[in-house]
Parts: C-alpha cells; sequence; structure tokens
C-alpha cells in the first residue's frame, strides 16, 4: 500500500468551545476528554498505523501551541502549513496534498480534523486502513458515523446497498427528527464525519477538474510561500484569492468518485458542551465532571476548571471555568454561548478574542494580574530560547527568576541570575532574556508605566524572523 500521511487540520474552523476567548483558545488545544489535547490525541489515535511523519494545516494565530503540544508527544510534523486567512476545508486540504507530493511522492492522505474524539481507536484504525486499501484505486473515500440515534444536528451521506466501502449516492443537509428517524430506520444513511481517505494525486485531479480556481490559487500561495522556523507560511495574498469552501461542497458532492466507509467507534465531534458530557464518564447521577469539583443533590451536570467548583441542587447545568471567565447555562441551551461572543465583539471587550495565556516561540507568558499602571506576568522560556533584543518606550520591568537560569542582557552588560535573584529593567534600556540552561526558565514579570500594551516594543534583534 502507499505510504499513509495523516493530514491533521487545526485551523480552528468549526466549533469552539473555550467559554468566550473562543479565536484565542480552540478547542483542539485543549484536554477535555483526556490527558491529552485533542490535537494531541488526534495524532496519537493513528501513529501507529503512519506511515509518515504527520502534515498540520494551522492558523498562523495557533502556529506556536500547535506545535508546542505537537512537541509535547514528541511528533515531528513533516511540514506546519499556515493559513494566513480561513478559507475553509478544501484549500487547506489542497495546501497539504500540494506539500505531500512536492517531491514525486503519491501518498495516501488522512485528512482529520482536530477536535474529534474516538472511544474505540483500535476499531477506527482498522476502518482506517480498510478505507486506504479502498483509496488505492483512485478512489475519495470518506467515513460515514453507524448513527445511533435520529441526530438532527449533522448532515448524511446516502450510501449505495452492500458491504465495506460504499458508493456514496447523495449527500444529504441537516434533516428534521422525522426524517433523521427515517434515515436511521433505512440502514443506508450515516452520519457526515468530515474525515477522508484519498491519495493526493486523486484529489489534486479532482480539484483540477471540479475547481480550478482553489488548485490554481493553493500552489501559487505555496510557490511564494515562505519558511519561517518549524512552518510553512503561504503566500497571504495568493491564498486569500481562493475560493471559501469546503471539502463537501467543492468536491465529494460533484465527483463520481466519492465512496463512504461505515464506521461504528464512538465517534463524537464535541460541537459543544452538551457534547462533551454525552461522551464523559457519568457518575449515578449522570454527572461528569472534571478538575477540582465538589457537588451536592446535582444530576446530569458538567463541570470543568482548574480551581474548585462547588455546585449544590443544580441539574442539566453546564459550568466551566477558565482564566478569563466562568460560563454557567442550562445544557440543552449552551450553544447560545456564540450569542454572549456576539455581544462581547460588539463591546470590543478583549475576553472575545484573547487568552490570559499567549504563546510564543521562546515559550509562554501567562499575565496573572494587571492594573492602570501595572501588570504581572509569569514567563516560562524553552531551554535555548531567547527574546528578542528589545525596548520600551513607556513601560519600565523587574525580573524575578522562579526556578533555571536567566542570561539578561541590560544595555551594554550580560548578567546570569539563578532562583531568587531579580533585576530591573529601566523605560528606554535595551534588554533580551534567554534560557542557557537544559530547564525550563520560570519568572515572575512586573510592568509599571503609563502604558503596558504589547505593541510598546522596539526589537533591534530576532531569533525568530519578527519586526
Amino acid at each position: 500500500m502507499s505510504k499513509l500521511v495523516p493530514v491533521i487540520l487545526s485551523g480552528g474552523s468549526g466549533t469552539r468551545l473555550w467559554p468566550l476567548s473562543r479565536e484565542a483558545y480552540p478547542k483542539q488545544f485543549l484536554p477535555l476528554a483526556g490527558d491529552k489535547t485533542m490535537l494531541q490525541a488526534t495524532w496519537l489515535r493513528v501513529a501507529p498505523i503512519a506511515t509518515s511523519a504527520p502534515i498540520i494545516v494551522a492558523n498562523n494565530e495557533h502556529r506556536f501551541m500547535a506545535a508546542e503540544q505537537l512537541r509535547e508527544v514528541d511528533a515531528q510534523p513533516a511540514a506546519i502549513l499556515l493559513e494566513p486567512v480561513g478559507r475553509n476545508t478544501a484549500p487547506a486540504i489542497a495546501l497539504a496534498a500540494l506539500q505531500a507530493s512536492a517531491n514525486g511522492e503519491d501518498p495516501i492522505l488522512l485528512v482529520l480534523p482536530s477536535d474529534h474524539v474516538v472511544a474505540d481507536e483500535a476499531a477506527f484504525r482498522a476502518t482506517t486502513l480498510q478505507a486506504a486499501q479502498a483509496a488505492e484505486t483512485g478512489a475519495l473515500v470518506t467515513f460515514g458515523i453507524v448513527p445511533d440515534k435520529p441526530e438532527t444536528g449533522y448532515g448524511y451521506i446516502k450510501a449505495a446497498k452492500g458491504d465495506g466501502a460504499r458508493k456514496v449516492e447523495a449527500f444529504v443537509e441537516k434533516p428534521n427528527l422525522e426524517t433523521a428517524q427515517r434515515y436511521v430506520a433505512s440502514g443506508d444513511y450515516f452520519w457526515n464525519s468530515g474525515m477522508f481517505v484519498f491519495k493526493a494525486s486523486a484529489y489534486l485531479a479532482q480539484l483540477a477538474k471540479l475547481q480550478p480556481e482553489i488548485l490554481a490559487a493553493c500552489k501559487l500561495a505555496l510557490e511564494k510561500g515562505k519558511h519561517d522556523i518549524d512552518f510553512i507560511r503561504v503566500d497571504a495574498e495568493a491564498f486569500a484569492a481562493s475560493p471559501n469552501d469546503s471539502i463537501d461542497y467543492a468536491v465529494m458532492e460533484k465527483t463520481v468518485d466519492a465512496l463512504v466507509v461505515p464506521l461504528d467507534a464512538g465517534w463524537n465531534d464535541v460541537g459543544s458542551w452538551s457534547a462533551l458530557w454525552e461522551v464523559s464518564p457519568h457518575d449515578a447521577n449522570g454527572n461528569a465532571h472534571r478538575g477540582d469539583v465538589v457537588e451536592i443533590d446535582c444530576k446530569n451536570t458538567y463541570a470543568y476548571g482548574s480551581r474548585l467548583i462547588a455546585m449544590v441542587g443544580l441539574e442539566n447545568v453546564v459550568v466551566v471555568e477558565t482564566d478569563d471567565a466562568v460560563l454557567v447555562g442550562d445544557r440543552d441551551k449552551i450553544q447560545k454561548v456564540k450569542d454572549i461572543v456576539g455581544k462581547l465583539k460588539a463591546e470590543n471587550r478583549s475576553h472575545a478574542t484573547w487568552h490570559r495565556k499567549v504563546y510564543r516561540p521562546w515559550g509562554a507568558y501567562d499575565s496573572i494580574d494587571n492594573g492602570e499602571r501595572h501588570q504581572v506576568k509569569h514567563i516560562t522560556v524553552k531551554p535555548g530560547g531567547v527574546l528578542s533584543l528589545q525596548m520600551h518606550h513607556h513601560r519600565a520591568e523587574h525580573w524575578i527568576v522562579v526556578s533555571g537560569t536567566a542570561e539578561v542582557t541590560r544595555g551594554d552588560e550580560v548578567i546570569l541570575l539563578t532562583e531568587n535573584q531579580s533585576t530591573y529593567i529601566p523605560l528606554g534600556m535595551t534588554h533580551r532574556l534567554r534560557n542557557p540552561g537544559k530547564l525550563p526558565l520560570e519568572l515572575i514579570e512586573v510592568q509599571s508605566g503609563s502604558y503596558l500594551g504589547e505593541d510598546d516594543i522596539v526589537r533591534f534583534e530576532d531569533t525568530y524572523g519578527r519586526a
């Protein structure tokens, strides 16, 4: 069989669960259904059958989170392709197919969103290998989820009679309840999973035939793209010229080469907090809790958080605590969180677009306190990580090392600081921070000044090519 290359779509184009800062922290970067994040779990699920390193397609804003989380599970991607703007799944997969075949090979691509839950991973891998065999013939194969109820929240795929990989007869939009009941009873309809298996050449050939504008835009975007550390930045102008379309609408609904393989493996796309309650272990009263949760007389609740959550006498309620905000809602109406986000955006509230913890190529910082003229950050610098040589016009900084070793540049001097030692960076002084050690550097930064925005920075030198 041809080489099997996982293509993991981590662009965050699907439903985001993080209560308010949805764009900043999509669900694929959270440990929602286990001790690994959903992105990590996606790779680990297919790693035993993959015969090549994965190709990741990520949103530019999430690049450091994606790279760091993959590093944590010892994944070394063949490429991390960065989308400068969202153009849906058809162009995203086109970038991956072009990249996978750039060296003259023609691998089978296993296309997976990074935000799904699969309970029976062995069954999923077995079905994937079955789909890969069908893809060897040039077919475009999708996974059809064997429905266990008449779900009205998913699109359906009608399959021809038979066993194994079956001809796709139709893609059907989300039905009403009566229609969904009829679909499930027939045995010929499956939920549309959004997962695919096909040879790179087969997908590109279908794009050339059905969507030449998408293919041309993606080819140009890659040709004009640039390598940036661990990433491939496709050309923004060329990629933005691509039509915005899903693979379903652009290709799968139009091609005559579509097959569907039934998948019965406990799949869920976790499109809401209520869906996460469905796939989580329950206690005797139907409660599913993650974190430090104490409850009395609660039924069918879901709670998620890192701090203590106390719940009394609640039923059918979701409680989510984060560093930024707390979400409380009826489990059956929790999808309306998108309306809350809309209100926050209309009010220009930062909660709708930013998360407290921000990832950078050198590590991360967490804004743990702030006021009108001060801000406190917990900074983590990876071994070998180095911040830019920089200065600020409006703020001074105090650095206190919590653990590890810090090499600090202050003007013309370079000093080493270890645990419990500190230094002061006056306003206007050039400075730089580096971790020369083999362990992470942890420090507290206290900023004070008239303006504390992240745009008050002048970079003189930067290892990572930032302006």
